[in-house]
Order: C-alpha cells, then sequence, then structure tokens
C-alpha cells in the first residue's frame, strides 16, 4: 500500500470562493506550501496581533539601497524567516537580481519540500520605492 503524504490542506490564498457551490475554495498539498511561503512574505511581523511572530520583515528594505551587502541581508533574513516559520520545507535559497529594473527587483526562492523531497520554486517582483510609484500613478489619473 502506497504511504500518503500529508502536507495539509488550507484556504487558497488569495480567499476564493468556488462560483458554482459558494464555498471557500482551498489548497492542498504543495500549492498549499507555496501560497504559505508567499504569505509569510508579504505579511509584515507584528500585522497579525493574535500571532505577531508571524510574517517577515520584508517591507522594511522597501527604500534600501540595493548594494550586493543590503541585498545579502535581505536574502539572508528572508531565509532565515521561511524556515522559522514553514516547517514543511527546507533548503532554501533566496536569489536576489542585482539590477532592478523600473525600481523593482526579482527574488527567486528555491526550496525543498520536506516530506516528497521535491523542489519547487517562487518568482516574485520586490518593487524598492513602492509608495513612490503609488503617488505617480494617482497623479497621472
Amino acid at each position: 500500500m502506497e504511504k500518503k503524504m500529508f502536507l495539509g490542506t488550507g484556504f487558497k490564498f488569495p480567499p476564493s470562493v468556488d462560483p458554482g457551490t459558494g464555498r471557500f475554495l482551498t489548497s492542498s498539498g504543495e500549492q498549499s506550501v507555496k501560497e504559505s511561503v508567499y504569505l509569510i512574505l508579504m505579511t509584515q511581523r507584528g500585522e497579525r496581533w493574535v500571532i505577531p511572530e508571524f510574517g517577515s520583515d520584508l517591507m522594511s528594505y522597501t527604500f534600501m539601497d540595493p548594494s550586493v551587502t543590503m541585498l545579502n541581508v535581505m536574502s539572508n533574513s528572508l531565509r532565515s524567516i521561511l524556515l522559522e516559520q514553514e516547517p514543511r520545507i527546507s533548503d532554501v535559497q533566496i536569489d536576489i537580481d542585482p539590477q532592478t529594473r523600473e525600481g523593482c527587483l526579482v527574488v527567486s526562492i528555491q526550496y525543498r519540500i520536506t516530506e516528497s523531497n521535491t523542489r519547487d520554486n517562487l518568482v516574485f517582483p520586490f518593487y524598492l520605492n513602492a509608495g513612490r510609484m503609488e503617488e505617480e500613478a494617482d497623479e497621472t489619473q
């Protein structure tokens, strides 16, 4: 009999409702892990008052100078936060492309899902001056 791996099932992120049933959509397995990694990164520590230690300090890097030193500090911080808060992953590697494109850094995260020994990744843009970009968009409208 094949051993069934259990990575968990939870609400899909972002929360969505199935129009046919009216129920919240769920995600499970590797998709649940990927959504959890994204949620950890995009939640500012202290934002959840019930679990204030949950989340990352990613937004504290918003107006940083993208020097090699600061990119290494950011990468090491995010790596330790993910290993601390997502027990289903290991062997986390974070690469940040030092070339900014329109105020955006490309952050590439590779990790191993511990239970299945499967490699997965998440790539997302990180805007260094997100507040200023929103103001410029408001001015043009």
